[in-house]
C-alpha cells in the first residue's frame, strides 16, 4: 500500500525501533585485527602513513593482543618483519622467524587464547627483491617464477602451523598454492589447521601504507602479473572457484571498499565462511579526514565496517578492530 498508509519511516522512530528492526548486525567476534611484528624488546614504533598502528616487539604483540581479547575481538592476523631478507625468504619458513617466536609467545597468554591466531603466508617481507616469490630473468627481464615460489610458500605455512597458528592464510596469489599448502601441512601433521586463502586479492593502490608498516614494497617493478586487475570481476571468481578446489577452507577478499560488488557476487556464489579485509589505504584515508575534521570518526568507522558486512562478509580484517570492539561492547 503507497503514502499515507505505509509510512516507512514508523520504524526508525525511536533507537529501540531501529535496533529491533536492523538487518546486518556487527559483534566484535567479527572482527580480525592484524598485528606488525619485529625484532626487540619493549617496542612500539609507530607506522607513519598509520596512525595508531605499530611494528610491535613479541612481547608487546602479547598486550596488544591480551586487550583485543579482552574487547572480545576474533583474532588476530600476524605479519612479520625480519632481521635480514634474502632472495629466498628464509625469515618466512625458518622456526626461528619472527612470526613463528610471535605464535609460541601468544600461545603461552591466556588472554590471547581467546583469539584465532591467523598467520599470513607471503615471502614479500622477507625477500631482498620485495616481490611476493622467487624472481628468475625472463624474456630479456624479469619475472616471479610461479611453481618455484610454491615450495617456499608451503614451507612457510608448515612452519606457522607447528608453531601454533590456528589458521594460514596465503595472499602470493601465486597459481597452486592452496594445494601446495594443504599437501605440506597434511604430511606434517597438521591435516586440522585450516587455510583462509586471499583468494581475490587486487593489484591495488590502497596498500600503500602496509608496504611501509611491512617493509614490502617491490624493489623494482610491480605485482601486476600475479595479484589480479581491478577491472575483472569474474576472473576473482574463478581465482575463488579454483582455491576451494585446492582445498581452502575460508576466503578473503582484499581490499574491501573499492571490491564490495566482488564480496557481494562471492557471496551469493559460494558458501564458504568469507572475510574481506579493510586494508590500510582505506584506513589511512578514513584517518586523515578524522584529523582534519572532515568525517565523525565512530560513525564513519562504523558505518565503513557495516557495509563491508551488509555486502556479505562473515568477518572482517581491520585495523580499527579495537577502537570498533570498544564502542559494540
Amino acid at each position: 500500500m503507497a503514502f499515507p498508509i505505509t509510512r516507512m519511516r514508523r520504524l526508525r522512530r525511536t533507537e529501540s525501533l531501529r535496533a529491533l528492526v536492523r538487518e546486518t548486525s556487527l559483534e566484535p567476534g567479527d572482527l580480525i585485527y592484524p598485528l606488525f611484528l619485529c625484532p626487540g624488546k619493549s617496542l612500539r614504533r609507530e607506522v607513519p602513513s598509520m596512525p595508531g598502528v605499530f611494528n610491535l616487539s613479541v612481547d608487546e604483540a602479547v598486550r596488544e593482543a591480551e586487550e583485543a581479547g579482552s574487547l572480545g575481538v576474533g583474532g588476530l592476523l600476524l605479519f612479520g618483519l625480519p632481521e635480514s631478507k634474502d632472495d629466498q625468504a628464509t625469515g618466512a619458513w625458518g622456526d626461528d622467524g619472527i612470526v613463528q617466536q610471535g605464535l609460541r609467545a601468544l600461545k603461552q597468554s591466556s588472554a590471547a587464547k581467546k583469539l584465532v591466531l591467523m598467520a599470513d603466508v607471503c615471502l614479500c617481507e622477507y625477500m631482498s627483491h620485495g616481490h611476493c616469490g622467487v624472481v628468475i630473468e625472463a624474456h630479456g627481464g624479469w619475472d616471479v617464477d610461479n611453481d618455484a615460489s610454491l615450495d617456499l610458500l608451503a614451507r612457510t605455512a608448515g612452519s606457522l602451523a607447528r608453531a601454533g597458528a590456528d589458521v594460514v592464510a596465503p595472499s602470493d596469489m601465486m597459481d597452486g598454492r592452496v594445494a601446495a599448502i594443504r599437501r605440506a601441512l597434511d604430511d606434517e601433521g597438521c591435516s586440522q589447521t585450516p587455510i583462509l586463502s586471499y583468494a581475490s586479492k587486487f593489484a591495488s593502490a590502497f596498500y600503500g601504507p602496509f608496504r611501509e608498516a611491512a617493509d614490502s614494497a617491490p624493489q623494482f617493478g610491480d605485482r601486476k602479473t600475479y595479484q589480479m586487475d581491478g577491472a575483472n570481476l569474474r576472473e576473482a571468481l574463478r581465482e575463488i572457484e579454483l582455491d576451494i578446489a585446492e582445498g581452502a577452507d575460508m576466503i578473503l577478499m582484499k581490499p574491501a571498499m573499492p571490491y564490495l560488488d566482488v564480496v557481494r557476487a562471492a557471496r551469493e556464489r559460494f558458501d564458504l565462511p568469507m572475510g574481506a579485509y579493510q586494508v590500510s589505504g582505506e584506513y589511512s584515508m578514513l584517518q586523515a579526514a578524522f584529523q582534519k575534521g572532515w568525517l565523525d570518526p565512530a560513525r564513519a568507522m562504523m558505518e565503513s565496517l557495516v557495509g563491508i558486512r551488509r555486502a556479505g562478509a562473515d568477518f572482517i580484517v581491520t585495523y580499527f578492530a579495537k577502537e570498533a570492539a570498544k564502542l559494540l561492547g
